[in-house]
């Protein structure tokens, strides 16, 4: 398999072997994690299935030695999205994937408070300079005020294969973060719904309604009055982790939401440090990290170590 996409439009190739003739082109691209979905974005959206150059329906049969290409609909840029010339701090990037490291303060995408300046405007920015036509696909995303490490999909069919494998629990995320107090147990496991506070429209509480949550952490270090925690996500609920630790009693330093002080630090002290994923395409596990950023490497010195 390869990919020999123009900025114009994303395509994937391969060639038959042996094992494959007889098959149908149906069958040969489903098993290519190419959904029916997609197929009728191809046929109906400008896209085109070429089998040795010429075009082909679904039902030819294949034999071996064929080359079989993919040709998706061209994206258009993200709709109402303004792109921004910001910088964009780049840990990976390929032709399908990039991993990013968001500085806290910016919003992953825009919102009502904060319609640009996000890092999806930027990427959009980004996607301009090099004049490549595609929507932004945020992969992970990570709240306005908490840093560190999130995955981007380079188009729609990427951010599809990389959606199924979230829902498998292929995409891992450990975080770094400081709480308030110490946390009595040292390793743990926090199951505890998340849904809606009600009279909040940003607000995350757990309530027996809520929807299934978990998260594992680990204290690495004790300090006079907070705990240096790493946890991994194995949900990926709203607020998840800022909402589990409050419920232990136990909140993020700088969390104001979520009962915490903003007296050592103004943001919630959290950090994807980070983050685990298999490449659908490479065809292997690749994982990034990132260190501590430097308002919460200052609080940890600053602070007493038990």
């Amino acid at each position: 398999m390869s990919n020999n996409s123009s900025k114009q439009h994303f395509t994937l190739s391969w060639k038959v072997e042996k094992e494959q003739s007889g098959k149908l082109l149906r069958e040969f691209l489903s098993g290519r994690d190419i959904s029916k979905r997609a197929l009728t974005a191809i046929k109906f959206g400008g896209g085109r299935i070429l089998v040795n150059g010429f075009e082909a329906t679904v039902r030819y049969s294949l034999h071996e030695g064929d080359q079989v290409e993919v040709h998706f609909p061209p994206e258009a840029g993200s709709v109402g999205l303004k792109a921004e010339r910001l910088p964009l701090s780049i840990k990976y990037e390929d032709d399908y994937v990039m991993v990013l490291v968001k500085p806290p303060y910016m919003n992953t995408i825009p919102s009502r408070e904060h319609p640009d300046g996000s890092l999806a405007n930027a990427l959009a920015g980004y996607y301009q300079e090099k004049g490549l036509l595609s929507t932004v696909h945020v992969v992970t995303r990570l709240d306005r005020d908490t840093s560190g490490l999130l995955l981007i999909a380079k188009h729609r069919h990427v951010h599809h294969l990389f959606s199924e494998q979230q829902k498998a629990g292929g995409v891992k995320r450990s975080y770094d973060a400081v709480a308030e107090g110490s946390i009595s147990c040292e390793s743990g496991r926090i199951e505890a719904p998340i849904g809606r506070n009600p009279d909040s429209i940003i607000e995350r509480e757990v309530r027996e309604d809520g929807q299934y949550a978990c998260t594992l952490y680990k204290v690495m270090g004790y300090y006079e009055g907070y705990c240096h925690v790493k946890l991994r996500l194995l949900t990926g609920r709203t607020h998840q982790i800022r909402v589990h630790l409050s419920h232990l009693g136990h909140p993020l330093a700088g969390d104001d939401l979520y009962g915490g002080s903003r007296q050592a630090i103004l943001r919630q002290a959290l950090h994807c440090s980070q983050l685990t994923f298999y490449h659908p395409f490479l065809k292997k596990e690749l994982t990034f990290s990132e260190p501590l950023p430097e308002d919460m490497k200052k609080l940890l010195a600053s602070i007493k170590r038990l």
